[in-house]
This record gives C-alpha cells, structure tokens and sequence, in this order.
C-alpha cells in the first residue's frame, strides 16, 4: 500500500499557487536574515555574536539528530524494562516448567463426565484440570437431552491420584465421572479409529465383536442365538434398528439372533450407540465372509500339512471328522453326551462366536480343529484332534495359534477347560511358555495362559507363529 500512495502522489499534478507561497517565504527568510545580520553586525561584538549563534544551532541540530536516531525503534523505558524482565523471567519460566514436564512421569488417563449443557460448563472443567497440571490431548462431546457428556484423554503428573482427579471434577460441575488409564493407542482420533475397525470387520466376519469392544471401550458382548444346541428356543430377538437401554445395547445379529452389549459401570450415549449399529450394518451388508488364505504346519517326521481358517462351510468335513475320533475324544473335547457332537458345531463354526481353524491333508480331509471363542470378558482356547493324529505336535501348532489370535485381539488371557487326565492338552498348554494358573471346578481343570504378563517379562516365551499368520 506505500508503494501504490507513493506512486500516486507522484503523480499529483503541481500548483502554481503553491510555489509562489513558497517562493515568497523564501525571500521573506532571506530579508529577515540580512536584516538582522545587518543590525548585529554592526555592533562591536556582531560577528562573533553571530559565529556563536551559528555554532549553537548546528550543536541543537545534532543532539536532536541524534537523540531521535537513538529512541526511534526503542519502546518507552517503562515498557523496556517490563519487556525485557518478562520476556527473560517468560523464557525462563518456560524452560523451568518445560523441565520439570520433561522430568516428572507423566500417565494417560480416559475420563468421562457429564455436565450440564450451559455456557461456561466446559471451561470450569478446563480450568480445573489446569489447575492439577493436566494436559488435554483429545476431547470428545456427546450430547444427550439432559446435558452434555465430555469425553477426555489426559496427560497428567503420575502422582495424581484418580480419586483427587474425580473430587476436583465434581467441584467444577462434573457429574457420574468415570476414569480410567488408557495408553498410547487411545490417541487415535475417534475417525481414524473407526474406519480402522470397519476395515477389519469388511475383511473378516469374526472381527465384529472385537471391534465393537475397542470401539466402545471395556464392555461384555455375547452373541444370543434363537435356537439352542438342543433346538429349544430362546426367544432372543431385537428390532432391525436395535434397542439401547442405559447400560444395555441389543443389535440384531445379521448371521441370527441377538449381539448383546453389556457396561454395567457407565451408560451408552446415543453416538455410541448410532456408531456400534453402522458397524452391524456394515456387516449385515457384506454377508458371511472368511479370510481364505493358508498355512503350513510341518510334523516332525518332515510331512506337510494345511493350517487354515474354518466357517459353516465346513460342517460336513467336521461332521465327518467326529465320526473317525472314538468316544474318549469326543468326550475329553466336550466334556458332555457323546451324541451331541454334531450339535456344537454349528455353534463353534460360526465367526460371531470366535475363529476357528482347521488342519487339513493333500487330500482335504479335516483332521483337527482349534477354537478362540468370545466368553463374554473372557478368551477359551478348546482343540480336537483325530486319534490317529494325535502325538504328533498338532495340536501344540494349532494352540501357538490361537493364542497369537488371542494377542492380536487385545485379550489379557485365555483358558482351556479339560481334565487332569488329558495330558496331552495340559502338555500343549505348557508348551506355550506362558504363566500358568490351575483351578479345578467341580472336577474339570481349567488351566489360564496370562498373556499380557507373559509377552512382557523378560525371557518369557512367546507363541511360536506371528498373528499374521495365525489370522490366515
């Protein structure tokens, strides 16, 4: 803009009535001047008066020179002063508090409140995290008919305790608070995250129930067939666009029946809800689907064989595998009436109820089967292996699997339910290299694999195959 005035005031057309008034100042100046010169310098001391009239003004010229070049870019002396004591004590102030951030611990915590939708609400809360030094990395608002549910990941000290952090919340306006530690994978923005999980579910019908769990944090969901084992009805149904109750969502299950997700400690928002329903959509819309790539398993006297996953499809080749196992086991694999076999497999088959996979021959027939099934919270590892393959390190092969599934899933532990005779099961589970904890409940051994505290400690074992390939 300077350049553009200065080029039109360039182009300003000149006056004459402008110059003639200078023109005549001019010349004023000068008559003054010689008027005066004359009538000082005529007098006795006249020139010197006039030297040092001279001299007085160039010396008033230069001190004014240079006391403007001096205080021209500088601020007041006030604003200085103040500058520089807060631009110095500023800078100092935030490499001290930088230290001591760097230096103090620090852990992430979850936490949800709920307050009432009113200007000035959010900030009482910001206010009050400031003020216990917490950082906000992410927030997240649910709105419901009565008020606002704010959800928070936090950075704060490692000395805060989660009950000081609840107390203070409440005295800001926060209301049935809820926290919890949370770690690095819940810096994910809530998008990314559930574009992630709905490529995962697209890609396998198994993944559905993993990812509502992630998608909705800690939470029990079952899958609640119409029919039992035994053909009896259940009478478990819910409406195409789902049913939320508090603590309760009930979504119906494309593959038949109910997916029933349970958090007892702190209620669903209707987000949540409309999220958990566009991933059964998203299922429902892809139909039965199971990954169908392949692994190899090598025996110990050096044949190979198909390590793969397994779905309805497979029923008959599993149907046929119970009629070559003999009745010790069957009845070791599941611990109930030999004759209804047949009838769990439609049940153990399916991916809403866990993966499955399946050893298979060059000539491709079944000859063992693993299980990874959703308990609720909880992860059960079960194997069968035809008798005439048994001691052959299949079924070790096929529980490294499955526990790498278990790990890829988020799971903390798996169990095995069998009996204190059943050497061969307790001998994979051993050979895991994992922790081991032993409870018999009436009768029947059920032994746990901690995963989280054996994937972690220092010179613990791990499964022998990677989660990629368990998942193929």
């Amino acid at each position: 803009m300077t350049d553009v005035t200065s080029a039109k005031s360039a182009r300003r057309p000149h006056h004459w009535r402008r110059d003639l008034i200078e023109l005549a100042a001019l010349f004023t100046a000068v008559a003054v001047a010689d008027a005066i010169a004359n009538l000082i310098g005529h007098q006795p001391d006249g020139p010197y008066l006039l030297v040092a009239s001279a001299v007085a003004l160039v010396a008033t010229a230069a001190f004014h020179t240079w006391w403007a070049r001096r205080h021209s870019h500088a601020p007041p002396s006030g604003e200085a002063g103040e500058t520089g004591e807060a631009g110095n004590g500023g800078a100092a102030g935030s490499s001290g508090a930088g230290g001591i951030a760097e230096a103090e611990e620090t852990v992430l915590w979850r936490m949800r409140t709920t307050v009432c939708d009113a200007p000035g609400s959010l900030a009482a809360l910001c206010l009050a995290l400031s003020g216990l030094r917490v950082d906000i990395l992410t927030l997240g608002t649910h709105p419901l008919a009565r008020g606002t549910v704010d959800e928070f990941l936090l950075r704060a000290p490692v000395s805060l305790q989660a009950q000081e952090l609840s107390r203070e919340i409440a005295a800001a306006g926060g209301t049935s608070t809820w926290i919890e530690r949370a770690d690095a994978h819940d810096l994910v923005d809530i998008p990314t995250r559930v574009l992630s999980l709905a490529t995962r579910t697209a890609l396998d019908a198994a993944e559905l129930p993993l990812a509502l769990r992630q998608l909705l944090g800690r939470c029990t969901i079952r899958s609640l067939p119409t029919v039992t084992v035994t053909g009896r009805a259940t009478g478990e149904s819910a409406p195409v666009e789902g049913v939320l109750e508090e603590t309760v969502m009930r979504l119906r299950d494309p593959s038949g029946g109910v997916l029933s997700v349970e958090r007892p400690y702190l209620p669903f928002t209707p987000t949540e809800f409309a999220r958990a329903r566009a991933l059964v959509e998203l299922d429902a819309r892809l139909g039965p689907r199971v990954p169908r790539s392949e692994d190899v398993l090598t025996l110990p006297e050096g044949n190979e064989i198909t390590v793969r996953r397994a779905d309805r499809g497979d029923l008959a080749a599993a149907r046929a595998m119970h009629d070559r196992c003999s009745q010790r086991t069957l009845r070791l694999r599941y611990h109930g009436p030999v004759r209804d076999a047949d009838r769990y497999l439609d049940h153990l088959l399916s991916p809403r109820f866990g993966r499955t996979l399946a050893v298979q021959t060059a000539s491709g027939k079944l000859v063992a089967l693993g299980h990874l099934l959703w308990d609720g919270d909880e992860t059960e590892v079960a194997l069968l292996v035809e008798d005439d393959w048994q001691r052959r390190g299949i079924g070790s092969g096929l529980l490294g699997r499955l526990v790498a599934l278990a790990v890829e899933a988020g799971c903390d532990s798996v169990y095995a339910v069998t009996q204190s005779h059943n050497t061969g099961m307790v001998a994979a589970m051993r050979a895991l290299g994992l922790p081991l904890d032993y409870q018999i409940e009436e009768g029947t051994l059920v032994i746990t694999a901690r995963l989280t505290t054996g994937l972690t400690t220092e010179g613990a074992a791990r499964p022998s195959v990677s989660a990629e390939q368990a998942r193929r």
